[in-house]
């Protein structure tokens, strides 16, 4: 069964965050801003997460209200902290185990859009690496290589602005759902991310940042999809994060 209409209200959502959609089993989604954590990593990054309350990591789900009787959600994703968009919740731990099923058995249809640095060479291209992911100093960092790890990603190009900054918005659809796949595999084919400030072009993010004003990542989870069991029944869901305007204003 959905949580009442109460708990969606009384959600303690953080900064700026929105829902964007929710079915009667409880399964929901967000639209995460840039600089937004997924949860937090300990009490004092409560204040600047998805929601604004205790987060259980070993049940990987919010917490709040009532001590006897808590209010929970159980997040199902996770996006880097400079990435803003879709990003989803369910009310129970059985929808949880649902659809984090769905994710790894690489059933659920993403799309991201992102502003580049450079014009890709062509307007559609499937590409395909092997990385290597690596924990420095407690960070995680990938690299494109001959790793262990296969990742594949469907690239094309949305528009592209031949000026002074050379730049396009590309859309994203990976296949696989590597730690920074997106970023390294843009970076490896000579089109940084702007605002990637692990892997990106430090020198232009830094000229790029003072002409627009903004320091953020410019990647952006824009569309998640899939179809799931569950109650008996198979389910569509289909959630969209509009692309934030400053994506569009310099092409």
């Amino acid at each position: 069964m959905s949580a009442p209409g109460d708990f969606w209200a009384g959600l303690p959502l953080g900064r700026d965050v929105v829902l964007l959609a929710r079915d009667a089993h409880g399964l929901a989604a967000f639209n995460k801003p840039a600089g937004v954590l997924s949860h937090p990593n300990e009490r004092a990054d409560e204040r600047r997460s998805l929601l604004t309350a205790r987060y259980v990591e070993e049940g990987e789900f919010f917490e709040w209200g009532d001590a006897a009787a808590p209010q929970r959600l159980w997040l199902l994703n996770r996006l880097d902290a400079a990435t803003s968009g879709v990003i989803l919740a369910a009310t129970s731990a059985r929808l949880a185990a649902t659809i984090r099923a769905h994710f790894k058995g690489k059933l659920v249809k993403k799309i991201y859009h992102a502003l580049v640095f450079g014009l890709p060479r062509k307007k559609t291209e499937v590409w395909t690496d092997r990385l290597v992911v690596k924990k420095r100093g407690g960070q995680i960092r990938t690299e494109v290589g001959d790793g262990p790890i296969p990742a594949e990603c469907r690239m094309s190009v949305v528009k592209t602005q031949n000026g002074e900054w050379r730049l396009a918005l590309i859309r994203l659809e990976p296949r696989t759902g590597r730690s920074h796949q997106l970023r390294v595999q843009c970076e490896a084919r000579g089109l940084p991310i702007v605002g990637d400030q692990t892997y990106g072009d430090f020198a232009r993010n830094r000229t790029f940042a003072k002409f627009a004003g903004t320091k953020r990542l410019f990647l952006h989870s824009s569309t998640t999809s899939f179809t799931y069991e569950f109650a008996g029944a198979r389910h569509v869901f289909e959630a969209s994060a509009p692309l934030p305007a400053e994506f569009g204003q310099f092409l």
